[in-house]
C-alpha cells in the first residue's frame, strides 16, 4: 500500500484561489478513499483469521464498532463492503475470491467512493442466476470503469443494459409470494407515571387481538343498586387488556426467568416495609407509597426486594454454583442490567457472571458476581476485557490496550443515574 498524505494547506485558506481550493479537495477526497480501501483489506484479513480466535468478539462488525466508535449499523456496512472487495479464506485455508475485484482496484486508486461501490454491489446481486463466470466479470469490470468518472444516474442506466444483455426475456413469471406478517409494538413510560402502548398488527392478529378484548371489555350489567357500567369505551378495552396480561402471567407454562416468576419488583427499605411508612420504587421506574408496596407484597404479580439501612440488598451467601433466587434478585437491584459500560441489555436479558470463576474456589455471592448479557458474557470470557470488583462494593471493567493504552477502568452509567 503507498503511502499518501493529505495535501498542505495554505497557512491562510481563505487567500487561497478556485483552484486552490478545487484541487485541495479533490485530493482529500481521494486520500480518504485510498485510506477506506486500505481500511478494508485490515478487515478482510481480520475476517479471515477469525475475529473471535484474534479478539473474543463473535463477528468482525462488533469489534469494529468497538474499535472504532460505531454503532453496529455503522459498522457492518463497512466490513460487508471490505469482504466484498477482497479475497479472503475459509476455515480450511482455501481462498475465497472478491465478489467485485475490479471495483476494487479502482477504489484503491481513490477514484471512487463507498456509495457507487455499494451501488455496483447492488447491481451484481441483480444479474440473472445463470449468468456465467465470465460474463459476471465482464459486467463487474465494466461498470468498475464506467464508476471512474460516471455519477448515480449513469449507472443506473449501464444496469438496464446490462440486464438487457445478459437476461433479455426478463424473469420468469410467477406467483407472488404472501408477504410476510407485520407486527409492531412500542411501549413508552411518561412522565405522568402512565404508558403510552402503540402498534400496527397484521390483519389476521389484528382480528385476533380484537376479537380477545371484546370478550372481556363488554359492559358490566347493571348491579342491585340500578348503577350501570359508565366506562367509555376505551376504558373498558384497557382494562380488558389488563385481564389478558393477568390470565397470560398465571398460566402454569409462563417462562420464568432464573428460577421465579414475577411480573414486576417493588424494591423497600426494610424499615418502611415494616411501618408503612415512606415510598417504595416500583420496577425501577415509578414510586408508591410503602403502604401500598405492603399491600403489593400480598399479590403474587408483585415481588418485594428489601434492602438494608445501608442500601444493600440483603442477601445470604451460599456454598453452590448456582446463583438462587434471592442472589439473582439481588444483582438485578444492584446492576440493573448488563453492568458492562455502554450496554443497555435489561436483568432479563443478563446471566449472573462470577468474577472468581466457581471452579476456581470463587464463592456465590453478590461480592463475586455481576451481571452480564450473553454477548458481554463471552467477551469477558474469551476476550481481553476484565472484570473486576471496586471497593465500594460495584463491579467495574479494565478495558485491553488496543483500546485504552492506560487501561483505565470503566463502568456502565446508563442503569442508575
Amino acid at each position: 500500500m503507498s503511502e499518501t498524505f493529505l495535501p498542505e494547506l495554505p497557512q491562510e485558506l481563505w487567500r487561497a484561489g478556485k483552484l486552490e481550493l478545487a484541487h485541495g479537495v479533490q485530493q482529500s477526497l481521494r486520500v480518504i478513499r485510498m485510506a477506506t480501501a486500505g481500511l478494508g483489506q485490515f478487515l478482510a484479513e481480520i475476517e479471515s483469521r477469525g475475529v473471535k480466535d484474534l479478539y473474543g468478539y463473535g463477528s468482525t462488525a462488533n469489534w469494529f464498532a468497538d474499535v472504532a466508535g460505531l454503532s453496529l449499523g455503522e459498522a457492518r456496512p463497512v466490513v460487508k463492503r471490505a469482504i466484498a472487495l477482497n479475497p479472503t479464506r475459509a476455515v480450511d485455508g482455501t481462498e475465497v475470491p472478491a465478489v467485485a475485484s475490479a471495483t476494487a482496484a479502482v477504489a484503491a486508486e481513490g477514484l471512487v467512493g463507498d456509495e457507487r461501490i455499494d451501488q455496483i454491489l447492488e447491481i451484481l446481486k441483480k444479474l440473472p442466476a445463470e449468468t456465467s463466470a465470465e460474463d459476471r466479470t465482464s459486467a463487474e469490470k465494466i461498470l468498475a470503469d464506467l464508476a471512474r468518472d460516471a455519477g448515480p444516474r449513469q449507472l443506473v442506466e449501464a444496469e438496464a443494459k446490462l440486464l438487457a444483455w445478459l437476461d433479455p426475456d426478463g424473469n420468469e413469471p410467477k406467483d407472488p409470494e404472501p408477504a410476510e406478517p407485520r407486527r409492531e409494538i412500542t411501549l413508552e413510560r411518561r412522565k405522568d407515571g402512565f404508558w403510552r402502548l402503540t402498534g400496527l398488527l397484521d390483519d389476521e392478529t389484528g382480528a385476533r387481538t380484537a376479537a380477545a378484548l371484546e370478550a372481556y371489555a363488554q359492559p358490566r350489567p347493571v348491579d342491585e343498586f340500578g348503577q350501570a357500567d359508565l366506562r367509555m369505551k376505551c376504558e373498558r378495552l384497557g382494562d380488558a387488556w389488563t385481564e389478558l396480561l393477568d390470565l397470560a402471567i398465571a398460566c402454569p407454562d409462563q417462562p420464568g426467568t432464573s428460577g421465579y416468576r414475577t411480573l414486576v419488583h417493588v424494591t423497600i427499605g426494610l424499615e418502611e416495609l415494616k411501618s408503612g411508612l415512606g415510598t417504595a420504587c416500583l420496577d425501577f421506574v415509578g414510586t408508591m407509597t410503602a403502604r401500598e408496596a405492603r399491600l403489593a407484597a400480598c399479590d403474587c404479580l408483585m415481588l418485594p426486594v428489601v434492602m438494608n439501612a445501608a442500601g444493600e440488598p440483603l442477601d445470604v451467601g451460599r456454598l453452590r454454583r448456582f446463583v438462587t433466587p434471592g442472589q439473582r434478585r439481588a444483582l438485578n437491584i444492584r446492576d440493573g442490567g448488563c453492568a458492562f459500560p455502554g450496554c443497555h441489555r435489561k436483568p432479563k436479558n443478563c446471566h449472573a457472571h462470577h468474577i472468581h470463576h466457581w471452579a476456581d474456589g470463587g464463592p456465590t455471592d453478590l461480592r463475586n458476581l455481576v451481571l452480564l448479557c450473553g454477548f458481554h458474557h463471552r467477551l469477558i470470557h474469551h476476550g481481553d476485557w476484565q472484570v473486576r470488583m471496586a471497593t465500594d462494593g460495584l463491579p467495574e471493567f479494565i478495558p485491553p490496550q488496543y483500546r485504552d493504552p492506560l487501561r483505565k477502568p470503566r463502568r456502565n452509567t446508563l442503569h442508575h443515574t
